[in-house]
């Protein structure tokens, strides 16, 4: 579902070139969890944001579905997101203008979705993360916890091919973060969504099939 071949990537800082990742090698299946771990400032969040092509590797590729990412164009990079990722991020996220409902049919609009889709999706997403009592209120009413629940049904509401985490427990202590971990991935595996998680955290990590560290720009297999 998602492979990386020879990925590289580096900055200027001050005059002087700075290594973030070299020569990376990653896959990712249907339906499988990955976990990638790394200390502050080690590029995961940089390696998300190439993976997903909002940023751009200076060599290697990015296949997304059988899909070339990085050989297409913006307009076609911002289409394929659209349509295949989903995203869920350590701040929510989540548009407080919108009420839950519509948060989470968000993706299905800028789809194309008819209106009794996106309606039927969020109504069975609510019912999913237990909160389908919310469906009107607006995220500001909600705990974190809760706000979170919702980021990730709005994540899989198009039903995406794969689902990029940043740090989503990060916010969140530590037994929210364990009643949000458990929802993200029965509902990834519900979907077969290949789910690859950034995490700091060593619970989180423990739920994944794999788990990666990326130390001085190179991703090391830690069950090897």
């Amino acid at each position: 579902m998602l492979a990386a071949h020879d990925l590289g990537k580096h900055y200027f800082e001050a005059g002087y070139r700075q290594q973030v990742f070299e020569g990376l090698e990653l896959e990712l299946k249907a339906g499988e969890i990955l976990a990638l771990i790394g200390a502050s400032g080690s590029g995961k969040t940089t390696l998300l944001n190439v993976l997903s092509g909002i940023d751009t590797p200076d060599h290697g590729k990015v296949l997304v579905d059988g899909r070339n990412l990085h050989a297409q164009g913006e307009p076609e990079r911002t289409r394929l997101r659209r349509e295949l990722m989903g995203f869920v991020f350590q701040f929510f996220n989540l548009i407080p203008t919108l009420t839950v409902a519509e948060n989470i049919a968000l993706p299905l609009e800028l789809t194309g979705a008819s209106r009794q889709q996106q309606g039927r999706t969020s109504q069975e997403l609510l019912q999913a993360i237990g909160l389908q009592h919310t469906a009107a209120r607006y995220p500001d009413t909600l705990s974190g916890g809760e706000q979170q629940r919702v980021a990730i049904a709005r994540a899989l509401a198009h039903r995406p091919r794969l689902l990029l985490a940043d740090e989503p427990t990060g916010n969140l202590d530590e037994e929210t973060g364990d009643d949000i971990m458990a929802i993200l991935i029965r509902l990834a595996r519900e979907q077969s969504t290949a789910l690859l998680i950034v995490t700091h955290s060593q619970r989180v990590a423990a739920r994944a099939d794999r788990v990666m560290r990326l130390s001085r720009g190179h991703l090391i297999d830690v069950d090897a």
